[in-house]
């Protein structure tokens, strides 16, 4: 939220978000009086994007949770009711994966973000829910990329980046509805006799490419250009085979320079 706060003031045109701020981490009241504040000082280029984060990363907070749909809800409702005094609120944008979050984000947001979604999956997933969801409604997803020749070695770093989602069983009952049944059933045979260090091995190279960019320039531009034909912006979230972020984020930008 700070550097958001920094955006606001050294940026004049640029639109942002956050994807995803865990709502556990302010209280709403707070969230409200922070994300109103942008709004105004940015000139309307902000939107809030939160989530429920994931279960080891609640716990390492000690709060204590409810159910992840009911308590999203009475935090927008509570940012909602703040608005009078904070002034008017920014976009929210709703962290969802399955169908519920999703229905839940039409119903109170103002959009939805995904994270490692799967293209060939996207499109059925929103054809079925488009009922619930009004327009315009903003669309996003946060897909781990890699930009190099050697399209091995970046799928090796997008397999190190996914191997922490897949051990989430929210993650694996996502992509088994995806299609990916076979993949998430060896993730979890290896999970339950402690191989964990083997968990890559289990990633198929189709399941990974449908829910990662790994490879030379011109293919990573064209799975860019394939999430945007589906109506969902993509947020390309950098690695590099030969350096940091800072290193890949230069490497996007080259992409398209």
């Amino acid at each position: 939220m700070g550097l958001c706060v920094s955006l606001a003031h050294t940026t004049s045109t640029l639109r942002y978000w956050t994807s995803i701020q865990p709502i556990y981490y302010n209280h709403p009241v707070e969230a409200a009086n922070t994300a109103a504040h942008i709004h105004e000082v940015s000139g309307g280029r902000f939107g809030f994007g939160i989530g429920v984060s994931h279960g080891p990363v609640v716990q390492r907070l000690g709060v204590e949770t409810g159910k992840p749909l009911s308590d999203i809800r009475s935090y927008v409702e509570a940012m909602r009711t703040q608005e009078k005094f904070s002034g008017a609120l920014p976009p929210i944008y709703l962290a969802a994966l399955r169908d519920k979050m999703l229905q839940l984000a039409g119903n109170i947001g103002n959009g939805a973000i995904w994270a490692n979604a799967s293209l060939s999956f996207t499109s059925t997933q929103l054809k079925r829910n488009e009922a619930h969801l009004p327009s315009p409604f903003f669309l996003s997803n946060m897909i781990p990329t890699v930009i190099d020749d050697d399209i091995d070695a970046a799928r090796a770093i997008n397999r190190k980046t996914l191997t922490s989602y897949v051990t989430l069983p929210n993650y694996r009952n996502y992509w088994r509805e995806a299609g990916y049944q076979e993949e998430m059933d060896a993730v979890e045979v290896l999970l339950a006799t402690g191989k964990r260090d083997e968990i890559p091995s289990a990633m198929s190279n189709k399941w990974l490419d449908d829910c990662t960019l790994s490879g030379p320039a011109d293919r990573v531009r064209e799975g860019i250009a394939a999430w945007y034909a589906t109506g969902v912006t993509p947020i390309a979230v950098m690695s590099s085979t030969t350096g940091g972020q800072a290193k890949a984020i230069n490497e996007l930008i080259a992409l398209y320079s």
